[in-house]
């Protein structure tokens, strides 16, 4: 449980610190996202490489080592003086975090008698809940109370306490396979995604293709795509991504559908601690609290949704979430900067909720009719999905951002001039003025920051309209069978 519980934290502890992380190291907030995005791609890359390591090398040997790394990286990730060295550790730690989950779970299951799975894997599950609910409220309280880079040492105790147990509880177990794996295909994808990535990171502060640099980096994605899916139609050796995988239209619905989650559940992650602390002033600690509710949100539906699985109609309970989803990302379009803290609560457990009602149904949709043969791939290929949609996501939200803000701003400031009256006492109160050099720069800040509101408005509405346009895709759904009902 503790990797899981280490895991859980830092998918959620680091958002809140963004703003502090920010000012420490001079960064735009384009540029702070990349301490998310290094992360998240890294371990979607990795993700699939850490099944076949531990397949070859042994459990053990690997889990371990994903734990020592992810513990090292941590300590690194406290201790970076600058934007380039914290953005490379937090890949670190996202290379050495992508085997955590799936590596525990393999552990449990062999450790334990199969008529013992059930407990054990809802006990274990406990910590991957822990995690991303005490993860705001953690990293808040550290923030302000010590500093962001304890968001990252909090760590270090919990690395070294499941890194001791594994090495004198956990005996070496049978390596499951040794079948070949596909290095090109995976090599392939991994430049395709590296450069995408870099291209939407760095693409608003370049100047997207006026720049040689982000056309080096489209032309990289491009072939390295290209040549990634010659590949994987033409080999008669081992792929990387199984071509059997796309006559399921189940599992094809079921990870276009985890993408866009992806996209919605760390774009909504990314904003929101920001906008409170930064535009409405919040601290980190309450910034934390007021988003916690979304992983109870999510905690409560996974819980309900688990019972009603098998007994009612798959695509019922995935419209339902995607609804409720959609729902509250049209009451965060409707924020304010006048507004309390209960619509932030309100939508956040909204959104939590309808994000729980659709993980357990997606997966059971993408994975349950999908042959034995290729289930492996299938679940790596379902993971890399929901951690690109992820990564993507923020940088496609944070550069929309940027663009918006400076638009308002600057149709927000042409009404700003001396021959409008609006501009003058009475109706322009101080400190507020265009007669006075102070007066100038408090004004000019308050319209960047009713810009930025208004952006941040523009892009919950965005990823409201991602999750309408899902809808239409549950209708290639095929239903399984439906269990019959006790009597």
């Amino acid at each position: 449980m503790l990797p899981r519980i280490m895991q859980g934290l830092d998918t959620t502890i680091a958002n809140v610190a963004l703003p502090h992380m920010q000012g420490s190291l001079s960064a735009s907030q384009s540029e702070i996202a990349w301490v998310l995005t290094s992360y998240i791609v890294a371990a979607a890359i990795m993700m699939p490489l850490t099944g076949w390591l531990a397949g070859r090398l042994g459990i053990r040997y690997v889990y371990l080592a994903s734990v020592v790394g992810f513990t090292l990286a941590s300590a690194l990730c406290g201790s970076a003086t600058n934007l380039g060295q914290l953005v490379f550790y937090r890949a670190l730690q996202g290379i050495s975090g992508a085997g955590l989950i799936p590596l525990s779970q393999a552990v449990l299951l062999q450790i334990y008698p199969v008529e013992r799975h059930g407990q054990a894997m809802a006990i274990a599950g406990m910590g991957s809940i822990v995690g991303p609910i005490t993860g705001p409220v953690l990293g808040g309280w550290l923030t302000d109370n010590y500093s962001w880079r304890w968001i990252f040492y909090i760590n270090l105790p919990i690395g070294v306490v499941a890194a001791f147990g594994i090495l004198v509880f956990l005996a070496e177990m049978r390596r499951t396979h040794r079948e070949n794996f596909d290095f090109f295909g995976f090599l392939s994808l991994s430049f395709a995604i590296g450069a995408l990535q870099m291209m939407l990171d760095r693409g608003q502060i370049k100047g997207w293709f006026g720049s040689t640099e982000i056309w080096v980096e489209a032309t990289i994605a491009v072939l390295a795509f290209y040549l990634f899916v010659v590949h994987t139609a033409t080999t008669t050796g081992p792929s990387f991504f199984a071509r059997d995988l796309l006559q399921s239209p189940n599992y094809v619905v079921g990870i276009l559908l985890i993408f866009f989650l992806g996209v919605i559940l760390n774009g909504t992650l990314a904003l929101l601690p920001t906008m409170l602390q930064a535009l409405m002033s919040y601290p980190a600690v309450t910034a934390g609290v007021v988003t916690a509710p979304r992983a109870a949100g999510t905690m409560i539906a996974m819980f309900m949704v688990a019972r009603l699985i098998g007994r009612v109609d798959t695509r019922l309970l995935i419209l339902a979430g995607l609804l409720i989803t959609a729902f509250s990302l049209w009451e965060m379009s409707h924020f304010d900067l006048s507004m309390g803290m209960e619509p932030v609560v309100i939508s956040g457990f909204g959104q939590g909720f309808g994000v729980g009602c659709i993980f357990v149904p997606i997966n059971t949709l993408a994975l349950s009719l999908l042959p034995r043969h290729i289930l492996t791939q299938g679940t790596a290929i379902r993971s890399l999905l929901r951690n690109l949609g992820g990564s993507l996501g923020i940088s496609a939200l944070e550069a929309e951002l940027q663009v918006n803000t400076e638009t308002v701003h600057s149709r927000l400031v042409e009404g700003l001039r001396p021959d409008n009256p609006l501009v003058h006492t009475p109706y322009l109160a101080l400190p507020y003025s265009l007669s006075s050099t102070a007066g100038v720069t408090a004004l000019n800040a308050e319209v960047t920051r009713q810009a930025a509101m208004v952006a941040y408005i523009d892009d919950f509405h965005l990823m409201m309209l991602i999750v309408l346009a899902s809808l239409p895709l549950l209708l290639l759904v095929r239903q399984r069978p439906l269990l019959p009902q006790k009597a």
